[in-house]
């Protein structure tokens, strides 16, 4: 049956539109507004009608599924399997022949698409300048050509030559973009019960122990409560977080084409909800081919006029956990980018020697006089205190050089808005934007006025762009294991490098040899034999279904290094595996730095995080850099090695780091990605797919009330303990998976078969009674024993 809610929901916001309809033409709004609040009735009209079908069982006699409902779950299954329409239309086929001749089963996709159009959500289409200069929206929708470079809006309406002129019907636009409104996909989380309650998580949990699991708990949220508290006394108005990235749709071999998806997500939800598929809000689709680079505030003009608009008026939603209407509210947090996009979304350069978006103006970064690249080397003294050994230091750093200065700290956002408005920035959107701000851009690193200043909020939020760990990470592990194994092209320690090491440094043990004109071996390179046993032992390694990729796939032991190998390959490695392979084949001294900034990264991204934990990451990560400087050569030193300086300090006052880096994201892009069906349209295929998916997942919260995450399929080796009728059998050979592949015979040698042993008798919750025991009575012999010897002895003499 169809819920009373939903009707609920549409009756409200049936009544609003009214409302605000006659306000619009008592205004003499323009007609395309109305038009709209026009569709918007008929839409709701076209769910009354077809609401019908949820009280009409789907054949005589049956109790399970109303006509409604099995077109939703079909299309659901439709959409979680990424299927065909031709598939829909035979499996409609053979369901019509299974069940009785006056069934009331859609015949085909279209007739189910037909049923469900009530339930879609809104998108709406708007023509773009084909350079990115401007949208036609607004006060510039009527225009034929752009005011910025004055090209045509249209493509050419005659067509042909000579006697064979014909004039083409319809206006066909040169680009368009896909704009999907956030107020009524947020509505939404309300109006089911699967989702409503969960919304005000963020406000009815406690913090334990002081640890931060979400960003409710960090001081970015608390401050911003603060400030508005019209806003933070409502706890079901909304925060929100923002990404955009781009993608190949056709591969790196294909046409050559970059599309832009922008995202909304909301944070009100609990951990297990929060940055998951189903709460990830399509909103702004991005035209290719080309990369819009800085001009992508030109396309989220409507998402910003609507964000406003969510936060000075708000939107009446009835809320069915407590059965009453309230103005709902919304605030955007942050955005999470990648480093390139960041530049897009701040409009602070992260090219050049002022990259670093927190030092700004501060940075020391000096271009290396060979390679004539950037270095951030001897960069980090500055964030140690002010009497640290290092910062006298001139012998392993940059040499005969002291560092006195300290960081100034991170500007606030007022600051950071006067030194805009002082500058004369301009946004992109303005006529005379890209000749003034290419020539401000020239004397420091902003390069625009981003359009999030117009949110009345922004500048007082204490983070509003974040830096991505999952990219840092990945660039970091990719220096050191390129550069530790010199990997040809890809190595840190090049000719180049050894020639200008001493220029900056003293280590003249480095330095080529004059007679052989050939240069010395470092300490922190493997040779070969060391390359292939590590490499080997990746290649035999094992990791749980599901933890980790086939790391063995990405071994190549003939040219002795790692290829393939994506983010989450290098995020394991890297936290997990770097300190062990090196530990037997590197000197302490180089050993240890990189197993502290292994050890870094593992405690940064943490699930729950603390704030004197984040302060000591805060006071560590400083001397880690700086132990790796007196190792890696000036060139190792990028704007990457630097970045991770700021990462505690980012997580302190925001939160867990894994609701603010790009995993979410990047699996989100590639379930876009794999939306094109038409590679002619790419846009209009995502957008038809994303509104279907979208109908298909908001609707199976009404006919299916509890987990609001579409099922998931049961891993390959998934077994279930209920499965398990042997209630004598001990809790440590009761499987918790199921083997994988045919099944093989070892025999074990004596010193595997004691190991066994040994394992077993000291995991096994039954016997750990008879361990307490004999630890007890060895006690009592020798009173003097630590826990150490206690230890030894038992794993010796207990399973004998």
């Amino acid at each position: 049956m169809v819920h009373e809610y939903m009707l609920h929901v549409l009756f409200f916001a049936s009544k609003n539109v009214l409302r605000h309809l006659k306000r619009d033409v008592s205004k003499n709004v323009p007609t395309s507004t109305v038009s709209e609040n026009y569709e918007i009735l008929r839409d709701s009209s076209i769910f009354r009608e077809d609401s019908n079908a949820g009280d009409k069982p789907v054949y005589e006699g049956n109790c399970k599924h109303t006509q409604l409902s099995a077109a939703v779950r079909m299309l659901e299954i439709k959409c979680r399997h990424r299927c065909s329409q031709a598939w829909f239309d035979d499996m409609s086929n053979f369901i019509q022949e299974l069940l009785p001749p006056d069934n009331l089963m859609p015949l085909d996709f279209y007739s189910t698409k037909k049923l469900v159009r009530g339930l879609g959500l809104p998108v709406k289409v708007i023509h773009c300048c084909v350079n990115n200069c401007m949208i036609y929206w607004g006060d510039d929708s009527d225009l034929n050509s752009c005011k910025k470079c004055g090209h045509a809006r249209y493509k050419q309406t005659v067509r042909g030559s000579g006697n064979r002129l014909y004039i083409r019907k319809l206006k066909v636009p040169y680009k368009k973009m896909h704009y999907f409104p956030i107020t009524p996909r947020l509505q939404r989380l309300y109006a089911s019960i699967a989702t409503a309650n969960e919304m005000r998580w963020h406000s009815e949990h406690h913090m334990e122990d002081g640890k931060m699991c979400h960003p409710s708990d960090a001081p970015t949220w608390k401050h911003f409560d603060g400030c508005f508290l019209d806003f933070s006394s409502e706890v079901r108005n909304v925060r929100l977080g923002l990404f955009a990235d781009g993608f190949q749709p056709f591969g790196q071999s294909g046409q050559q084409y970059s599309l832009w998806p922008v995202v909304v997500t909301p944070y009100n939800l609990p951990p297990d909800l929060c940055m998951k598929e189903e709460f990830m809000f399509l909103t702004v689709l991005v035209p290719g081919p080309t990369n819009p680079k800085g001009k992508i505030d030109v396309f989220l003009q409507p998402l910003i006029v609507e964000l406003k608009s969510l936060w000075g008026v708000g939107v009446q939603t009835y809320d069915i956990s407590k059965r009453q209407n309230f103005q709902m509210c919304a605030a955007l947090m942050w955005t999470i980018n990648d480093f390139p996009a960041y530049s897009m979304m701040s409009g602070w350069s992260t090219a050049g020697m002022l990259a670093c978006p927190h030092c700004m103006e501060d940075s020391d970064a000096f271009r290396l006089i060979k390679s004539w690249k950037q270095s951030w080397f001897d960069n980090h003294r500055k964030f140690l205190p002010i009497n640290h050994p290092y910062r006298r230091n001139t012998k392993d750093f940059i040499k005969n050089r002291k560092v006195t200065k300290q960081f100034l700290g991170v500007r606030s956002g007022d600051e950071i808005l006067q030194d805009l408005n002082n500058r004369g920035l301009r946004k992109v959107m303005d006529v005379d934007a890209e000749v003034v701000n290419a020539a401000i851009s020239k004397t420091c690193g902003w390069n625009k006025r981003s359009i999030f200043w117009d949110l009345p909020y922004w500048r007082e939020h204490l983070l509003r762009h974040n830096l991505d760990v999952m990219h840092i990470e990945k660039n970091v592990f990719d220096n050191i294991f390129n550069t530790v194994f010199n990997i040809p092209g890809k190595t840190k320690d090049a000719y180049k490098s050894r020639d200008e090491l001493n220029k900056y440094c003293r280590r003249p043990q480095f330095a080529q040899n004059l007679v052989t004109n050939k240069y010395p071996d470092v300490p922190f390179v493997l040779n070969k034999s060391q390359k292939k046993d590590v490499l080997e032992w990746v290649k035999k390694l094992r990791f749980p279904d599901g933890y980790a990729s086939n790391l063995g796939r990405c071994v190549d032991v003939n040219k002795l290094k790692m290829f393939g190998m994506k983010s989450h390959n290098c995020h394991v490695f890297m936290q997990r595996l770097l300190p062990i392979a090196l530990r037997e084949f590197l000197p302490n001294r180089i050993w240890e730095p990189l197993t502290e900034i292994s050890l870094f990264f593992k405690q940064l991204t943490s699930s729950s995080l603390t704030d004197e934990e984040l302060r000591n990451l805060d006071e560590q990560i400083p001397v880690i850099l700086c132990n790796l400087e007196k190792i890696f050569p000036p060139s190792f030193f990028d704007s990457m090695e630097h970045l991770p300086v700021h990462l505690a300090y980012e997580a302190r006052i925001a939160g867990p780091i894994h609701y603010r880096w790009m995993y979410p994201p990047e699996r989100y892009l590639r379930k876009i990605k794999h939306k094109i069906m038409n590679k002619a349209q790419v846009e209009g295929s995502i957008s038809i797919g994303y509104i279907m998916d979208e109908a298909a997942k908001f609707a199976s919260f009404y006919f299916k009330e509890g987990d609001p995450t579409l099922p998931l399929k049961e891993k390959r080796n998934e077994v279930y303990l209920d499965d398990i009728v042997d209630d004598d059998m001990f809790e440590i050979f009761k499987p918790l998976g199921k083997a994988i592949g045919a099944e093989g015979k070892w025999y074990l040698a004596d010193n595997e078969y004691t190991a066994a042993h040994l394992y077993i008798l000291m995991n096994c919750p039954e016997v750990q009674p008879f361990i307490d025991v004999f630890i007890t009575e060895k006690r009592k012999q020798f009173p003097n024993l630590n826990d150490e010897v206690v230890n030894v002895v038992t794993e010796q003499e207990f399973p004998s």
